[in-house]
């Protein structure tokens, strides 16, 4: 059964971090990345990151680039079909105030953040940001 299941949203202040995980299982990752969104309030949905599993270029938008990390366990099992991601946020805005989605882009060694190419999606988590 494939699972994304985000954790560690919620409410955050301005210039704070940011530590969003994703727990990925159920499909294999020799053939999709793992890949953040956002939905702002009143706003269409934004690719924030990516990762390739189990390695490659790792992405990130311009909205966060330079303040932002993601990174994924060392934990492989045997079929790679387990993986926690972990997107980490630093000097918290308003502006990334915003519903995060967990994505599994299709992809083999790379990753890009279109929406078109994701095979499976997280719940979605709901972070604020306090100004």
């Amino acid at each position: 059964q494939v699972q994304l299941v985000e954790s560690g949203g919620g409410l955050v202040q301005s210039g704070g971090t940011l530590i969003l995980s994703c727990s990925a299982s159920g499909f294999n990752l020799n053939y999709y990345a793992i890949a953040w969104f956002r939905r702002a309030p009143g706003k269409e949905r934004e690719g924030v990151s990516c990762i390739p599993t189990p390695d490659g270029i790792k992405y990130y938008a311009d909205s966060v680039k330079g303040r932002s990390t993601i990174s994924r366990d060392n934990t492989i099992t045997r079929d790679n079909t387990n993986i926690t991601v972990y997107l980490q946020v630093n000097h918290l805005k308003p502006e990334d105030t915003a519903e995060y989605f967990c994505a599994a882009p299709s992809g083999f060694r790379s990753c890009a953040l279109s929406e078109a190419r994701v095979d499976y999606w997280g719940k979605g988590i709901q972070v604020t940001v306090s100004s």
